[in-house]
């Protein structure tokens, strides 16, 4: 996937040049005319390639010119974790601090950069949508189901973040207002996620787990039909057990694999990255530490007590492979080690990090085994406050098992899985959206931004639409109510 990523940058950024550029940050000057490029099955293969790219996004080491390129989903733990009770920003300065004190404003540039970031990767699947039939017939319909699962992805992310939002599902002109800044309403945009999903599972197999596969499709349909304002629960359930039965996942035995035995057998869909290599590397991985600050800032996912105190409950083994605190920290300080760069010791004193942490390779892992299982008991569930349904408390006390956790459960209740949840998942940004999906967000954050000083409204479930599409627009984007 990689050796090709600036070429299809290149082309892409043209095409999207010629759609709007009021989505996206400048893009190369350089590009090709996209009808004299997509000439065969590997070009358009190579587009539909080039679509993993924008969502890996640019290395902030890289480039840390903010308006020059778009970090992808580096910046996402940002807008989800930080909003939590799980984790926050080493100092309150600058505006990634602004995330987890819920004052983020429509002027955020890392918020900003995100939904660039997401209609980006729209944006490149419409346009390879353009040349399918340009592709071997034998490849189309896996072509087309591989975009528009990377399409539904992006979607989302942003109706889930910032609710109503402009639904493009083709190329359109840069003066075409009504489509680029009309807000559509979310049950709309759920509508085209599933449709593009249900598209993904019906065309795809599970060859890979660095790019769409049948299995994420399934996985990534049941959350949304889990996230729905009205739930498909019984279709949620089936999916689920859709991958199960599949017998092509399992948990890995050590947890600690799960993160640095890559593209592993838990893995379902992962976005890769490239150790060492600063056009393909990540640097949110070296912005993690803080005691020995390997990245740019002063540290991002400083672990709160909150949560320290739920891992030394209900971590298990777990506990060791998610929070450090590297021998000298107390409980509200404690660092991320889901992550650590490359030739990581953090055994030693002082610990070490490799050599080259801010150009770290680790995967950033969109759907694993564990979150599968997890949502199985959710969909069986129901809404309800517990269940004890054989079936749930078998993927249930799967992952408790894998955790050293065997004492056997014969009832869950809501407040238990989403305990299970926080601690299986930590640092992989499902707690914002587990804590909306539950309906306790409102609750939880009150009382946790009470508990630290901050102040939380009912506004700050939703991220502001950036000011700067709004100016764009020309008033035709409205903002999010409360901003």
């Amino acid at each position: 996937m990689k050796h090709i990523k600036y070429l299809v940058f290149a082309i892409t950024g043209f095409v999207l040049t010629s759609c709007s550029d009021e989505f996206l940050n400048p893009l190369p000057d350089t590009a090709v005319a996209v009808e004299s490029f997509f000439q065969s099955d590997e070009d358009v293969l190579q587009g539909v390639i080039g679509v993993y790219d924008a969502l890996q996004g640019t290395n902030e080491n890289t480039q840390t010119n903010i308006g020059r390129a778009n970090r992808g989903v580096q910046f996402l733990h940002l807008l989800t974790e930080h909003r939590t009770d799980n984790t926050r920003n080493a100092t309150l300065e600058g505006s990634k601090s602004d995330f987890h004190r819920y004052v983020v404003n429509a002027n955020n540039v890392e918020s900003e950069d995100f939904y660039q970031s997401m209609y980006e990767v729209i944006f490149r699947v419409n346009n390879i949508l353009n040349f399918i039939d340009v592709a071997d017939a034998n490849n189309q319909a896996s072509y087309s189901a591989e975009a528009k699962f990377l399409r539904a992805y992006a979607y989302f992310n942003l109706v889930r973040l910032y609710s109503d939002v402009p639904l493009v599902t083709s190329v359109v002109g840069p003066q075409d207002n009504e489509a680029l800044f009309t807000r559509i309403p979310e049950a709309q945009i759920y509508e085209q996620i599933i449709e593009d999903l249900q598209e993904a599972v019906n065309n795809l197999d599970n060859s890979y787990k660095s790019r769409a596969s049948k299995a994420s499709a399934q996985g990534l349909l049941a959350k949304v039909y889990l996230t729905q304002s009205s739930p498909n629960y019984s279709g949620a359930q089936q999916l689920c057990e859709a991958i199960i039965n599949s017998g092509e996942f399992d948990l890995e035995s050590d947890f600690n694999d799960v993160f640095y035995s890559e593209l592993n057998g838990e893995i379902i869909f992962a976005i890769q990255y490239e150790a060492g290599n600063s056009l393909e590397s990540q640097s949110f991985s070296s912005e993690f530490t803080s005691a020995f600050r390997q990245g740019r800032e002063d540290g991002q996912n400083i672990v709160n007590t909150n949560l320290f105190l739920d891992f030394a409950t209900f971590g298990g083994n777990r506990t060791a492979s998610s929070i450090s605190n590297l021998g000298i920290l107390g409980q509200d300080d404690n660092e991320v080690i889901k992550y650590l760069p490359e030739g990581s010791d953090i055994t030693i004193s002082p610990p070490t990090y490799g050599g080259n942490a801010r150009n770290a390779g680790n995967d950033y892992i969109v759907l694993r085994y564990a979150d599968v299982l997890l949502m199985h008991v959710e969909a069986i569930m129901a809404g309800g406050p517990q269940t004890s349904n054989s079936s749930a408390l078998s993927s249930f006390q799967q992952v408790r098992n894998r955790a050293g956790l065997t004492d056997l459960v014969s009832n869950i209740t809501k407040s238990d899985l989403l305990t299970e949840r926080r601690v299986e998942l930590a640092f992989e940004n499902q707690r914002w959206f587990d804590l909306l999906r539950f309906g306790v967000a409102d609750a939880v954050l009150s009382s946790h931004a009470e508990d630290r000083g901050y102040f939380f409204t009912g506004r700050d479930l939703l991220l502001p639409i950036p000011a700067r599409e709004i100016n764009l627009s020309g008033g035709l984007l409205t903002q999010n109510p409360g901003y």
